[in-house]
């Protein structure tokens, strides 16, 4: 608009320079086309337009005589006006709209450090006053302000259409003769141009009347909005969603205690959470929310907080929300897309299935049977092979398991267990180590203590996994994997019910030994699984994040000597690979007890090989000793032989002392 105001000065203030003057306006109407206006919806009728008048302003660029006066009143008049009345209110609504905006965040930051622990009812109620008028006014200039720049593309036709019809109308008037290119073609042209400007100004009333009437319904609707926490009843929570954007605190640590609060604008993209701060044009990347963790902590000073940790653990986030139903909203968002329901067809239709499901799995049917029957009306549009994620329903829908009644998997009454016990430091003999509730320390620089080894060091197979305890609850059976199906229906559908988001991360050693749940901080063995009370083991067959085993254990609920407890587990999409490590330690155990099975046995044989052939060297020694007795019993039948000296052989008993006395014998008689 500046540079075209000033090309039209050019026309007004010199008449010798009006053809240079003519042609630059042409060049600046032929440019409009390469302007990109965000709410520019006709920009193709314009650009055309345009183009037809900088083809005749090109045209009467020969022309030397303008009447000044009315280049004045019908051209110079409406593009100053525009410039600065209309130009200048936009600026002006503007600045007031940023210092509405920067009072708001001032507001918001007062009601952020509301304390939750010293509550003073005269500080929180000034407060949220505050947040009240200080949202009210912002909400109030906004729309005046946004109004204002619906209102500027009309202005924007009127401001460039008005003052070239003016400029072409004083040319015909200049020109009374005519000619050639003032003909009555471009005075229809001209005329039609003139039609579509009042046009035009009528659809700005009428649009400016539209939205004034839509600004005071909006102030009416939006006034329970204002308060920072709403009323939960007449604002219900949404647990259906798969997108969500808005304002969140995020705690960024400044030492090993001290941390500060940053308020950003956060939004969901796919698999993403992205946080924009303010001043930016675009957002970036916060965290990777795929197959993530989710949970509702406890801050120091600070209410609504949930954390997110990612799939790998290495990274986690603390958010804090504005108002508790935000904060709710937040977490079961961020939860639907760590399933990866985004990626359905109608994310919120999934969403809202699978929610359903868990609540109506909380009070399964009398069998599986009945209550498929019970689900048959809901379901009829879908296949009968669709499946819905991991807090659906779980049961199997084989032929097999049909008839079977549930109470036969696990006890209507059973109570679920939702978090580990706090271990102690020394393992407890008896019944709680065959249980899995004793824990130990184990040293965290590998050293052993004393001359006693690790219980895993002659282990073949160690593999350190990633877990988090979900549940575990006692069982009737363990010789199907639908009983781990079951399981995690019923903890995951109680999870939903009784919005517990907690879960305590591990990691989970598998060794050919035992399984160990170790504490990722302190090293502390949380539980021990002795491998060969491991009975059965399965992964869910479409989450693969879920998991779970089945322990027998001696003593529980029911009256036997034996009872049967079943753990379920979330892994960072990792179940069936802990699923195979299991197998393949208790494939290796199998392996090792048949090895000393054999062992022994081939020990065995060998003692009796030894032992037979102690016995035949004993044998023979017997027979040679008998043979040497029988010698000399001969021998000494016959009659001793005395030497001329007087020296007679004495016969011995043993072979060494006669071929002593031999030798001595013979070499007596050779000095003889």
């Amino acid at each position: 608009m500046n540079q075209l105001y000033q090309a039209m000065h050019r026309i007004y203030d010199a008449q010798n320079e009006l053809s240079a003057a003519t042609h630059l306006t042409s060049k600046l109407l032929k440019e409009y086309e390469k302007q990109r206006f965000p709410l520019g919806g006709d920009d193709e009728v314009m650009s055309s337009t345009l183009q037809q008048f900088s083809k005749v302003i090109d045209e009467l660029s020969s022309c030397h005589a303008v009447l000044s006066t009315q280049l004045a009143d019908a051209m110079m008049f409406p593009i100053t006006q525009f410039k600065e009345r209309d130009l200048k209110e936009i600026l002006t609504l503007k600045e007031v709209f940023q210092i509405a905006s920067n009072d708001h965040d001032a507001a918001i930051n007062r009601y952020s450090r509301l304390s939750k622990k010293r509550e003073n009812d005269k500080v929180k109620y000034e407060v949220t006053e505050d947040v009240y008028t200080s949202r009210k006014k912002q909400h109030q200039t906004m729309m005046h302000y946004f109004c204002a720049l619906n209102t500027l593309q009309y202005k924007k036709k009127i401001a460039l259409l008005e003052p070239l019809l003016g400029y072409m109308q004083a040319q015909i008037s200049f020109f009374k003769m005519g000619s050639e290119n003032l003909n009555e073609q471009l005075e229809e042209f001209l005329a039609n141009i003139g039609t579509s400007v009042q046009n035009v100004r009528r659809e700005m009333d009428n649009d400016i009347e539209t939205m004034q009437q839509t600004i005071e319904d909006l102030e009416v609707a939006s006034d329970a909005l204002y308060v920072p926490d709403p009323d939960p009843s007449k604002f219900p929570v949404n647990r259906n969603l798969t997108r969500k954007a808005g304002y969140l605190n995020a705690r960024n640590k400044t030492g090993l205690v001290s941390s500060t609060w940053d308020r950003q604008f956060y939004f969901t993209q796919g698999g993403n959470l992205m946080s924009q701060a303010r001043g930016d044009v675009a957002g970036g990347l916060a965290m990777d929310i795929d197959n993530c963790s989710v949970m509702a902590v406890d801050c120091e000073d600070r209410r609504y907080c949930f954390q997110i940790t990612s799939f790998d653990g290495k990274k986690s986030s603390i958010l804090q929300a504005e108002s508790k139903k935000d904060h709710e909203e937040w977490i079961c968002t961020i939860n639907n897309i760590s399933k990866q329901i985004y990626l359905s067809e109608n994310p919120e239709e999934t969403a809202a299935r699978v929610n359903q499901s868990a609540l109506e799995a909380v009070t399964p049917s009398p069998s599986f049977q009945q209550r498929h029957e019970s689900l048959r009306p809901a379901g009829q549009s879908r296949p009968p092979t669709a499946r819905t994620s991991s807090s659906g329903s779980l049961g199997s829908e084989s032929t097999n398991l049909a008839a079977l009644s549930l109470d036969s998997l696990v006890a209507p009454d059973t109570p679920i267990q939702f978090d580990i016990i706090s271990p102690v430091c020394e393992d407890q003999p008896g019944q709680a180590k065959a249980s899995g509730q004793g824990g130990r320390r184990t040293n965290p620089f590998g050293e052993s203590g004393g001359s006693t080894k690790s219980e895993t060091e002659d282990s073949i197979l160690h593999q350190l996994f990633i877990v988090r305890f979900l549940g575990s609850m006692e069982v009737k059976s363990d010789d199907h994997p639908d009983v781990v199906y079951e399981t995690m229906r019923q903890i995951l559908a109680a999870r939903a019910i009784h919005n517990i988001f907690r879960m305590t991360e591990s990691h989970l050693l598998v060794t050919c030994d035992c399984l160990k749940l170790i504490d990722p901080q302190t090293q502390v063995t949380r539980l021990m699984f002795p491998l060969p009370f491991v009975v059965l083991y399965a992964t869910h067959q479409e989450n693969k994040r879920l998991f779970g085993f089945v322990l027998r254990t001696s003593g529980g609920r029911s009256e036997s000597n034996l009872s049967s407890v079943c753990y379920i587990f979330e892994s960072n999409n990792e179940g069936e690979k802990i699923c195979d490590s299991v197998g393949l330690a208790k494939q290796i155990a199998l392996h090792a007890e048949l090895d000393r099975r054999a062992s022994e046995k081939q020990k065995e044989i060998e003692r009796v090989k030894e032992k037979q052939q102690k016995e035949l060297s004993k044998q023979k020694q017997i027979e040679k000793d008998l043979e040497e007795q029988s010698r000399l019993i001969a021998a000494s039948s016959r009659p001793n032989q005395a030497t001329s000296e007087g020296q007679f052989v004495v016969l011995s008993n043993s072979p060494s002392e006669e071929s002593d006395l031999g030798e001595e014998g013979k070499k007596r008689e050779s000095e003889a």
